[in-house]
């Protein structure tokens, strides 16, 4: 079972969205909050698997909340998923910097947001590879300057070829074939980086290939 919380402070997004989630039989709703602060609480005391998070709420907003859930350690297992009204919203890249595993916009169809949470709460990003890319690569630079994190020295030059492809967007499949890998050693390869990185999930890898300089907006290894 699934367990979710609902962060939004609309009474009426979070009803439809519980009614949605209630009828599945996998996923259950825990508890639900109206703002960014009580979402925090909410989180400690019910250990939910993901948090469905408004990314602007009053008092306490998304990208706070999400920040003291990714970085307490008695709430870290939780995944983070932001609720937007715009894909390309410089808050969002914020999140997912700080340790959401991804984000869906609020009109997003049903089916693809019980897609997004069981694919989160399995422990994958919700990394659309084209939004994902374009948010990335519009905020990216711009946040702080591109320079080469010392800690990539603990990567082998395979590793650091598999995050720059990560960075671009491509999946497991996607790498192996590109560098003449299996699909299993192509997915043993990003999750040793990711240990070695110290990254929670795909999104924040993502994150770090650009803020690295291991890739750059509009810039692919082909």
């Amino acid at each position: 079972m699934i367990r979710v919380v609902l962060a939004d402070d609309q009474v009426l997004l979070r009803a439809g969205i519980r009614a949605l989630l209630d009828a599945e039989d996998d996923i259950e709703v825990v508890g639900e909050a109206s703002d960014g602060a009580e979402a925090v609480e909410v989180v400690r005391r019910t250990a939910p698997d993901v948090v469905l998070m408004d990314i602007r709420m009053p008092r306490t907003d998304g990208l706070a909340a999400t920040r003291a859930i990714t970085q307490d350690l008695a709430t870290t297992a939780t995944r983070v998923v932001v609720l937007t009204t715009f894909d390309l919203d410089e808050y969002v890249f914020e999140a997912v910097r700080i340790g959401a595993s991804g984000f869906l916009v609020k009109d997003t169809e049903p089916a693809e947001l019980l897609r997004g949470i069981r694919a989160v709460a399995s422990g994958d990003a919700l990394l659309s590879p084209g939004v994902t890319r374009r948010l990335i690569g519009e905020f990216a630079t711009r946040s702080r300057p591109t320079t080469v994190r010392a800690d990539l020295g603990v990567l082998t030059e395979r590793e650091r070829e598999v995050v720059a492809l990560v960075g671009e967007g491509l999946s497991n499949d996607e790498i192996a074939a590109r560098l003449f890998l299996s699909p299993a050693t192509a997915k043993t390869h990003v999750s040793r980086a990711m240990v070695k990185l110290q990254v929670r999930d795909r999104a924040q890898l993502v994150v770090l290939a650009y803020e690295s300089g291991l890739v750059r907006p509009g810039w692919s290894q082909d």
